[in-house]
């Protein structure tokens, strides 16, 4: 067992024992092979892509679903919205338990709790249950996904993990597109219950992956978990000392009382005093709630109302942004090396030494407007795509489409298909690609501004290297 005893000068009477990771410590995740932790991200990021088909694997179904409850078009879109609305309530009301559990227990239980509502979604008869079901169904599911950049933290040092959460990010934002298309296949000869049976064999077995991969190999991250049960196994072995046992007080548990206080709150008071933190809800929860947006976009556009495409015809339609969001991860390897590169400068020439020394402190600069150049590039590509989707779609088609994130991927459906069939595909594609002309300034003023903005947070300073 590897203890690292710190003597507190605060206590005169005895020792405090303060259990904390030393340098080379074999239980700090942060010190695992290579392998170890990429076995973790791949077993979670299955999940992470599971969770989101959950969301728009329903899409391609709602024809059949407005048939067999007898309900419109508007009604079927409340069972995508709901369960990502439900995917935004999660995070704040179930993921803060990882502070007692670890994340271990909060991956595998909410999830699997997911499945049992997954399976009631299947066999429901009656349309209040499905939509009851469909919200409990993404509470739970995000559970998994609120703690994937944490776990990403407990096991590489901040200026090591763009690779994992590009992967990360790659599972959070292929899901919508590549959920429709994997279940278009089933859609288009199959009913939509059928649906929820193969997203429950999926999620099922991502589900047993999952838990293989965490539980027999006692795969828990969370840093403050780890050494309280630590602490606790030294109390039993050393019961004279119990007292005087503990560790750091930033590995403490927290009350109940302050933990959710502080998760109920924090979002929204970042969301109204953090300049940063209010750019990036509106460009994430923008490039969100378009992808949710264009399952139903793309159904009329190239559906019988527009081009005439079968079911799997338009799930087909997907494969170009499934390609291009699987571009990201590896132009993001440009990216990395990018922000590597400033690392050295602001370290000097000695940084490899530094990197080694000094890993498992993570005392690191942070610069993070360094992270920022791609999405430069993004920032003006994204409108000039959509203007050539808005105008390159049949004007005649028709006769007469986190909690920000999340939230506008479940609000964005609900108007969707509206705004298509009542503006035009001309039009309301237009709107999209106005809107996010409006966010291309966003990337360019946190690369100039990102620093000063940072310092005068003081929320922000209080992380800062």
């Amino acid at each position: 067992m590897s203890l690292h005893e710190k003597v507190k000068d605060d206590v005169p009477e005895q020792k405090a024992i303060i259990v904390e990771f030393k340098p080379g410590d074999p239980e700090n995740p942060r010190n695992w092979p290579e392998w170890r932790k990429w076995c973790i991200v791949a077993a979670i990021t299955l999940v992470d892509l599971s969770v989101s088909w959950g969301a728009s694997g329903f899409s391609p179904a709602t024809t059949k679903f407005e048939k067999s409850f007898n309900v419109s078009a508007e009604v079927d879109v409340l069972g995508l919205s709901l369960y990502v609305l439900g995917l935004a309530m999660g995070p704040m009301t179930l993921a803060p338990l990882s502070e007692y559990f670890g994340r271990t227990l909060l991956y595998v239980v909410p999830y699997g709790i997911f499945l049992l509502f997954l399976l009631g979604t299947a066999l429901v008869t009656n349309l209040g249950g499905f939509l009851v079901l469909r919200i409990l169904s993404g509470m739970f599911a995000s559970v998994t996904i609120a703690n994937f950049g944490g776990t990403i933290a407990d096991m590489w040092p901040r200026h090591e993990v763009g690779p994992p959460m590009s992967v990360f990010l790659w599972a959070a934002v292929c899901g919508s597109p590549s959920g429709y298309f994997l279940m278009s296949f089933v859609a288009q000869t199959r009913g939509w219950r059928d649906v929820f049976w193969a997203l429950l064999g999926i999620c099922g077995g991502s589900w047993v992956i999952l838990t293989t991969v965490l539980v027999p190999f006692k795969n828990e991250t969370r840093h403050g978990t780890l050494l309280r049960r630590r602490a606790a196994r030294l109390r039993r072995e050393r019961p004279s000392e119990r007292d005087i046992i503990n560790v750091p007080d930033s590995m403490k548990a927290k009350s109940v009382s302050e933990l959710f206080r502080t998760t109920l709150t924090r979002p929204f008071r970042f969301l109204a005093t953090e300049a940063i933190i209010i750019c990036c809800a509106l460009y994430n929860g923008y490039l969100y709630g378009l992808s949710f947006l264009f399952n139903g976009a793309f159904s009329l556009v190239f559906g019988p109302k527009g081009y005439g495409f079968s079911t799997i015809g338009v799930g087909l339609t997907f494969l170009g942004l499934i390609i291009g969001v699987c571009i990201g991860p590896v132009v993001n390897i440009w990216q990395e090396r990018y922000y590597q590169r400033r690392i050295r400068q602001d370290l000097g020439q000695s940084v490899d030494t530094a990197v080694e020394a000094c890993k498992e402190e993570d005392v690191f600069k942070n610069i993070p407007e360094a992270r920022v150049q791609l999405g430069k590039v993004a920032a003006v590509t994204l409108p000039i795509s959509l203007w050539w989707f808005a105008w390159t779609t049949p004007p005649d088609a028709l006769a007469g489409i986190g909690l920000v994130r999340n939230l506008a991927g479940g609000t964005f459906p609900l108007f969707g298909n509206q705004m298509f069939e009542n503006e035009g595909y001309n039009w309301a594609g237009t709107i999209l690609a106005c809107l996010a002309m409006l966010l291309i300034p966003i990337p360019f003023v946190l690369e100039k501004y990102g620093t000063g903005l940072r310092a005068r947070s003081p929320w922000a300073r209080d992380h800062m290297d």
